[in-house]
């Protein structure tokens, strides 16, 4: 059975009208000095016995160290990540302020082999993106979920979907 994921994208309209996205920089060691596709939907995985949606919730929570603002969050629909992966995402209109983030930590052996441990936020920032920024931030295998969302909400205030 394929590992499944739900994952919360918070949006919110700029100023000007535009979209923007909420994503989070991935934590540890290997992510550490990338930018570009080193950004996801915050996200993680649940069971059979746990509903998408509150897991989107939890994990939001979880990643971020805070709620997810109040609101009426939507299905954007799943993408299957190429590790084989199940996504399903959820989108919420609202702010979070990306400055105030304090999730969970993982632990890992690292330097490699050098038998130390040390514990990595799951996330390390987040910050909000413009639509063409967010593309080329998050990881290729959640780029759908921005189509997605653009399609269902507009990409400027106003706009209709695509």
């Amino acid at each position: 059975m394929a590992r499944t994921s739900a994952g919360l994208l918070l949006y919110r309209w700029e100023g000007a009208g535009a979209l923007e996205v909420l994503l989070g920089h991935m934590g540890g060691p290997f992510w550490a000095k990338k930018d570009e596709r080193a950004w996801s939907v915050p996200k993680g995985e649940y069971t059979a016995g746990e509903a998408p949606l509150a897991a989107a919730l939890r994990e939001f929570a979880e990643e971020l160290g805070r709620p997810a603002p109040q609101g009426e969050p939507f299905a954007l629909g799943e993408v299957r990540q190429s590790g084989g992966k199940i996504v399903t995402c959820f989108a919420l209109e609202g702010d979070f302020d990306a400055s105030l983030i304090a999730g969970n930590t993982f632990a890992m052996e690292w330097p490699p082999r050098s038998g130390v441990t040390q514990e990595f936020p799951e996330t390390d920032r987040a910050a909000w993106f413009d639509l063409p920024t967010a593309r080329t931030k998050l990881v290729k295998g959640q780029v759908r979920f921005l189509e997605l969302l653009e399609g269902a909400v507009g990409g400027t205030r106003g706009g209709s979907g695509a």
